[in-house]
């Protein structure tokens, strides 16, 4: 005998569950007589947004029905997935006026089409108005504890449904933080492995600075009278040997917390110095650098080097966008407590409102092109951080494209009560002749080293490996061993675990000179022995002062 198939229009008309059947755009398309009655409303509902026929009470302040039903239903449109909503206070309108406070358990279900999209939204509710005024009033009529049973068997089933969904999402919660703790391990190797690629980058960028630097004083030594390139050379190997100490500090590179070398400054040398640099550079293609500076010193209290930078890289500005021919003015003068230097081109300007975001970290006055400088758009915002550094102030302006650019760096003057700092002493000859071992893998640097300390009048012996330095130090006293940390055999901590052990050992001065030089590289060489720790570059007047520290000791 064959069966005929539901009608499944009456079925969900006769449910017991109050069922309303919404549009993705949550407009009422069916509803059954369950959910009529309890809502108190007619089938007209039917073809309207059901944020309209059930607006929140109005006469109650904290009414969140509308929002919290809203977001349930979102979720369930977005995911595809059933949203079971906690108890919710959501008033209906009365019939004789305003609105009658209910409580519901909502549930909202998706229906999906053929290709797994959400194409309708079954929203059942239960009244559990009686049950909540129970628990708050105590009602103790039998009726009503009844109802409220029957009620409270209906919400353990569906705290039973929340038991598990929750359980669920505890246990996707328990994977995600297991893939979270593996990719926080990467993410901590690929850290270190940053900091020691920037760690062995820095220390192989400080062998031919050392060397580069050792020369420079060399070349000082044998021109008494001094030579223009000399000057050039030092400024910008101390810019050099700064990038290089900034970059093995990453954190402090990547967030610019780049620390300062306060001095006494007149601004005026560093203007000097900087476009003495850049003069020649200015000259090709005629274009022209004039400078104009006041006839009175300008103290600022700041790093030499960090200024000369912020000029370096305005200038560097002004050659790049000002076309042959153009003409670029530096001008220092004093407004007030405050230094000012302004850096005025002729060159392709920029438009006004961009006064600010030409600032930015990779920001360019142009656009990229073939014809645009090279460059990465960092030098404007570098400036301006070493400057805040300074509490001083950059800002540009401009009267539009094609109409140049004026920079302008404010800068507090010095305390004129502040004494003037001391200059670096001269390298001068030794009080007493020491016998010292350079231990150095550089040739270059070893070199260097060696004639610069000879020509103090020490008596200066050169290895290059750490089992030459163990060789040496076995049938000659040396005064003191010049050891460099990152040797290609054997490291320099056990040159001087070795050394030390020796019956004579005590009577030796070691000091590590080397590129790593942070607080755990210094804390290794201190026990490992070392009496000193110097980074390289090594400036010949600082270990000039060491050796007589130790002579006098």
């Amino acid at each position: 005998m064959s069966l005929d198939a539901p009608d499944f229009r009456r079925l969900f008309d006769a449910a017991l569950s109050p069922l309303l059947v919404l549009t993705t755009d949550f407009t009422i398309v069916e509803v059954n007589r369950a959910y009529l009655t309890a809502t108190r409303t007619e089938r007209s509902i039917v073809g309207r947004p059901v944020f309209d026929v059930f607006p929140d009470n109005p006469g109650d302040p904290s009414a969140d029905g509308v929002s919290n039903l809203r977001r349930s239903l979102e979720a369930v449109v977005a995911t595809g997935r059933t949203d079971t909503m906690a108890l919710q206070r959501y008033d209906i309108p009365a019939e004789e006026g305003g609105f009658s406070e209910r409580y519901w358990s909502p549930v909202n279900t998706p229906v999906l089409d053929a290709d797994g999209r959400v194409s309708h939204i079954i929203h059942r509710v239960e009244d559990v108005t009686e049950f909540v005024h129970a628990r708050h009033v105590g009602r103790e009529q039998r009726r009503a504890a009844a109802e409220a049973e029957m009620r409270a068997e209906g919400m353990e089933i569906d705290l039973f449904v929340r038991a598990r969904e929750i359980r669920e999402v505890n246990e996707q919660l328990g994977r995600a933080n297991i893939e979270l703790d593996a990719a926080g391990r990467s993410l901590r190797e690929e850290q270190q492995a940053k900091d020691r690629f920037i760690a062995t980058l820095s220390h192989e960028l400080r062998n031919p600075l050392a060397a580069a630097t050792a020369a420079t004083e060399l070349l000082s030594l044998d021109l008494p009278g001094g030579h223009p390139a000399l000057s050039v050379l030092e400024r910008q190997l101390g810019v050099l040997v700064r990038m290089s100490n900034d970059l093995l500090d990453g954190t402090r590179a990547l967030t610019g917390r780049l620390e300062l070398v306060r001095e006494r400054v007149d601004v005026r040398s560093v203007v000097e110095g900087a476009c003495a640099d850049f003069r020649k550079l200015f000259g090709h293609e005629d274009r022209r650098l004039e400078v104009r500076l006041p006839g009175e010193p300008v103290p600022v209290d700041g790093d030499r080097l960090r200024l000369a930078q912020v000029l370096t890289n305005l200038l560097s500005n002004a050659l790049k966008y000002t076309p042959p021919g153009g003409r670029t003015e530096v001008v220092l003068d004093v407004v007030g407590n405050e230094a000012r230097l302004r850096v005025r081109d002729d060159g392709i300007g920029f438009p006004a409102d961009q006064a600010e975001a030409i600032f930015g970290v990779f920001m360019r006055a142009a656009p990229a092109g073939p014809d645009t400088p090279e460059g990465l758009g960092l030098g404007l915002a570098v400036a301006r951080t070493v400057v805040g550094l300074h509490a001083g102030r950059v800002g540009a302006r401009s009267e539009g494209p094609g109409r140049g650019a004026e920079f302008t760096v404010l800068l507090p003057l010095a305390d004129p009560g502040r004494p003037e700092p001391s200059r670096p002493v001269a390298v001068r000859p030794a009080r007493r002749q020491l016998s010292i071992l350079i231990v150095e893998d550089n040739a270059d640097l070893a070199l260097t080293y060696r004639t610069l300390l000879q020509r103090q009048g020490h008596h200066v012996t050169a290895v290059h490996t750490g089992a030459d330095a163990l060789t040496a130090t076995e049938g000659h006293l040396f005064d003191v061993v010049l050891c460099d940390l990152g040797l290609p055999d054997i490291d320099g901590y056990t040159v001087a675990r070795t050394v030390r052990s020796r019956p004579h050992g005590d009577g030796l001065r070691l000091i590590a000179v080397s590129g790593f030089s942070q607080g755990m590289d210094r804390t290794r060489s201190t026990r490992a022995g070392f009496d000193a720790h110097l980074a390289k570059p090594l400036p010949l007047n600082d270990l000039v002062e060491l050796l007589e520290r130790f002579d006098e000791g």
